[in-house]
């Protein structure tokens, strides 16, 4: 895959693009650019790009600036699986949603990493499926436990944080189950999951985005949908293989209903949520983690299991 252009660099290249020397006369900005320039703008990029408009995008350039995500940040095998949605009525106005809240709230993931998912787990190579739910959050506890949508180290992956962020109390509750199920796991310092999104599990958000703040606050508004496509990509994968779903907790539970997921081929492994507030009501000793190894190489043979020692040893 070529390298990914993240925003910054992309409002980098088009300034550089209209700089001209004094006495000359400035280059114009042409429909792409200005295109791009139009999402940058709402997306809360440096305001150097915006003197480069001088006035804003016609609906129709807004519109096509819309694809700039997926084309450039959406791994290929995805993009290639999805690419009827980003068409769909309901992706344009998620969009749309999506630029509003950019101008006025500060949102996370970073932009770059909405689609971080799909960059670390390959279509084809998954294995396994968590399914990330957003929590009602109404306590001080619970409050307290969205630490990561207020610090920003939210990067893309369900319960997964950049360091120097400390894994949450979910994320802790999932490396105590791991260690419970795999002799030679070693709980790690860091909360990033990339290593285990490498060795193929598809650590997916039913909601990509959320508002600094507030959590839940993009629930709603088209996530779920595409994410639900996401899933059934999965499932109808050209290869044919049938993979392990995490369904911890009441909403991804649902979520897998909904869908319909043929348990004849696909093993659903379902338990309480990972969250203090109910992992010692059946996800602490559920032995999702040894039941997914085991079916994995019963079905598809040796060294076709998840390594879940990788995340210890990364650390």
């Amino acid at each position: 895959m070529a390298p990914i252009r993240g925003v910054k660099s992309i409002a980098s290249a088009t300034t550089e693009t209209t700089k001209a020397p004094t006495g000359k006369k400035k280059k114009a900005v042409g429909d792409k650019n200005r295109c791009e320039i139009a999402l940058l703008q709402r997306l809360n990029v440096p305001s150097a790009t915006n003197s480069l408009l001088a006035k804003p995008a016609d609906p129709a350039l807004i519109r096509s600036a819309l694809e700039f995500l997926e084309r450039d940040t959406m791994g290929a095998t995805w993009q290639e699986a999805l690419k009827a949605e980003f068409k769909k009525p309901y992706f344009l106005e998620l969009k749309e949603f999506l630029i509003s809240e950019h101008q006025k709230h500060t949102i996370f993931p970073s932009t770059e990493n909405i689609y971080f998912w799909s960059r670390a787990t390959s279509l084809d190579d998954v294995k396994v499926v968590v399914l990330g739910q957003a929590r009602l959050l109404s306590t001080p506890i619970q409050r307290q436990l969205t630490l990561l949508h207020d610090t920003g180290q939210a990067h893309g992956l369900s319960f997964s944080v950049l360091p120097p962020t400390k894994p949450p109390p979910s994320l802790k509750n999932i490396y105590k189950q791991i260690a419970t199920d795999i002799p030679n796991f070693k709980i790690p310092t860091s909360g990033d999951l990339t290593p285990l999104a490498n060795e193929g599990v598809l650590w997916l958000n039913a909601s990509l985005t959320v508002r600094a703040h507030n959590a839940n606050s993009h629930a709603k508004h088209g996530w779920e949908t595409f994410t639900a496509e996401v899933i059934r990509a999965v499932t109808s994968r050209k290869n044919g293989r049938g993979v392990i779903f995490f369904a911890w907790g009441a909403p991804a539970q649902k979520a897998c209903d909904n869908i319909d997921i043929d348990e004849k081929k696909h093993l659903v492994l379902r338990s309480a949520h990972p969250s203090p507030l109910s992992a010692h009501r059946g996800f602490l000793g559920n032995g999702h983690f040894k039941k997914a190894n085991e079916w994995l190489k019963e079905k598809y043979g040796e060294g076709e299991e998840i390594n879940w020692a990788a995340l210890g040893s990364s650390s």
